[in-house]
């Protein structure tokens, strides 16, 4: 698929005031003012995250009310249910909260609902356990906050709810004895953008600090906590970012047993990063759910022993290949029936529907036909007991989520957001939904958002690229939305006559700039390309900058996303 390439607008006046304050290269205080970094103060805190910067948990709303009730439950040796989603940030929120609270009471249990059985959030059968096991509060994490009639329904029971939610709240709110969400319109909390398990750990800091516990009774959870917010794709700023920061130092230098044991399965032998806790710990996390119980992932979080946390992290391994290999096959199918159908390949949206598909992976398997095959919004549907059930996902700047509102009337139900969405339907009503929301899509998205985006953050000269330029840069860490790694553009390159392909479809490249040394870069199946970098003409390159270990010897290597000649047609 060909690209559009869009520059970030600099700020030359900031980057010039920050620069001054700095003294270091241009071009990172250019990335730190795209970062929303002005100020020295600013640098200070985003270069060398402290935990004193935490904000105090007792200023998010109804954070004394949550205390009051645990201590009270406590006090009258209720049953606490800690209760949570089946993703990661559900079951690092619950083994997070269960794992503490049980340190400090034994008349407590987890619930995790099933995916297939009882869907997202709070449930019935999960309201109907509570009553059964004589539960008097339940602590919600990752959900509850849309839960209205539920949590309603669990109150004329006499079974009281916390919430620790950090949803978006609708304008009608749960009756629960306290919920805990920065995003509600009047809690004075200053940032927003905590996981679930991240509002988990402000309320076991506030119960550790009434309690007179010392942090480090809460800061042995920040392992699970850095891995909710990497899964979670939640902002890398602010406290997420002093969280992350913390949580991968004690996943590279003391890990749970259950973390431990993932990255024993997953042969990491590097120090983790973010990236490595989004793509190699969290699936085999959320493989549990989509693949089988959820609970085990809890289990794995809490087992102090590490050849029983081993043994779960099998478990999870294995649902993982199970969950690789059904994600492709039917990954496989979509694309052959798409390519031997003409009215699909010319539609500006997909809607594709097997009985069989398995529930578990349709939305994994939406997004990579978006990332590798058919870019365009995509909706994948399956047969889920009487009903079709599916996933949506969305091309960047489409708000898929208002897409299938418009197509309501065709839905039993639907949920979601901009990017992301899931509904159920009749399976008489497939057709007639397949056939709206390509008119809706056709009619509302704009062209350009059908060819996939490359954000750059700024044009580099290959000599600025440095060890110590690196250096700082690698500082950047941890990296996530909206602190994401740097996207660098080079232009006019030219290959300095050792470039190749390798394994017949990725390139090696050995490439140029006037006045610069050569560096070596890898492209990744973009062997088509080799006849432009060996045409002996200039051509343009967006890349990132990693490190390349080789016999020993640590070198800069690019990292190339995109090759054009330097001709065609200019970055917006």
């Amino acid at each position: 698929m060909d690209k559009r390439w869009t520059v970030k607008k600099y700020q030359p006046i900031q980057e010039q005031e920050l620069q001054a304050a700095l003294r270091i290269h241009p071009l990172l205080c250019r990335l730190l003012v795209q970062r929303g970094i002005r100020k020295y103060e600013d640098a200070r805190h985003f270069f060398r995250p402290s935990l004193d910067d935490l904000h105090d948990p007792w200023i998010m709303k109804d954070m004394d009310i949550a205390i009051s009730r645990i201590e009270e439950a406590f006090f009258r040796r209720e049953k606490i249910l800690v209760y949570g989603d089946y993703d990661v940030d559900g079951t690092t929120a619950v083994a997070t909260v269960y794992g503490f609270l049980s340190r400090l009471y034994d008349n407590i249990e987890f619930y995790i609902p099933h995916r297939y059985r009882e869907g997202y959030g709070i449930s019935m059968q999960g309201i109907e356990y509570a009553r059964d096991n004589d539960f008097s509060l339940i602590i919600a994490l990752d959900c509850g906050i849309k839960s209205v009639e539920y949590i309603a329904y669990a109150r004329s029971l006499g079974i009281d709810f916390i919430i620790c939610d950090h949803h978006l709240p609708d304008a009608i709110l749960p009756n629960a004895v306290a919920i805990l969400n920065p995003k509600q319109a009047d809690c004075p909390y200053p940032y927003k953008e905590l996981s679930g398990c991240g509002i988990g750990f402000k309320l076991i800091s506030a119960l550790a600090q009434k309690k007179g516990l010392p942090m480090t009774e809460v800061y042995r959870h920040l392992d699970l906590v850095a891995t909710s917010i990497a899964a979670d794709i939640v902002p890398m700023t602010g406290e997420n970012r002093v969280l992350a920061f913390y949580g991968l130092k004690q996943v590279n230098d003391d890990p749970s047993p259950g973390i431990k044991a993932l990255i024993q399965l997953s042969a990491l032998k590097e120090k983790l990063t973010t990236s490595n806790l989004v793509f190699v710990i969290a699936p085999r996390v959320n493989a549990a759910g989509r693949m089988d119980d959820a609970r085990k992932a809890v289990n794995l979080f809490l087992e102090k022993d590490y050849q029983k946390a081993y043994a779960f992290a099998e478990m999870l391994h294995g649902d993982n290949l199970e969950r690789k290999g059904i994600d492709m096959s039917i990954t496989q199918e979509a694309v052959h029936i798409i390519q031997n159908d003409v009215t699909q390949q010319s539609r500006k949206s997909t809607v594709l529907y097997q009985p069989h598909w398995h529930k578990g992976v349709v939305g994994i398997v939406a997004s990579r036909l978006i990332d590798k095959y058919f870019y365009r919004p995509t909706i994948i549907l399956t047969q889920s007991n009487d009903k079709v059930a599916g996933s949506a996902r969305s091309v960047s700047g489409f708000n898929v989520y208002e897409a299938i509102h418009q197509c309501k009337e065709l839905l039993e139900n639907y949920g979601g957001h901009f990017y992301a969405a899931g509904m159920t339907l009749k399976p008489e009503n497939v057709e007639a939904f397949r056939e709206k929301f390509e008119t809706v899509v056709a009619a509302t998205i704009d062209p350009e958002m059908l060819i996939p985006e490359i954000v750059i953050d700024t044009e580099i000269a290959l000599s600025d690229i440095t060890p110590a330029f690196y250096n700082i840069m690698r500082q950047f860490e941890p990296l996530g939305p909206e602190n994401l790694r740097p996207v660098f553009l080079a232009k006019r390159v030219m290959d300095t006559g050792f470039s190749k392909v390798v394994k017949e479809e990725h390139l090696k490249l050995s490439v140029k700039q006037q006045n610069s040394n050569a560096f070596s870069g890898i492209a990744f199946f973009m062997a088509d390309k080799f006849e432009l970098v060996n045409s002996k003409r200039p051509f343009d390159i967006v890349f990132t900058v990693e490190e390349n270990e080789w016999n020993g010897n640590i070198s800069l290597q690019l990292k190339v996303i995109d090759i054009r000649a330097s001709d065609a047609k200019a970055a917006s």
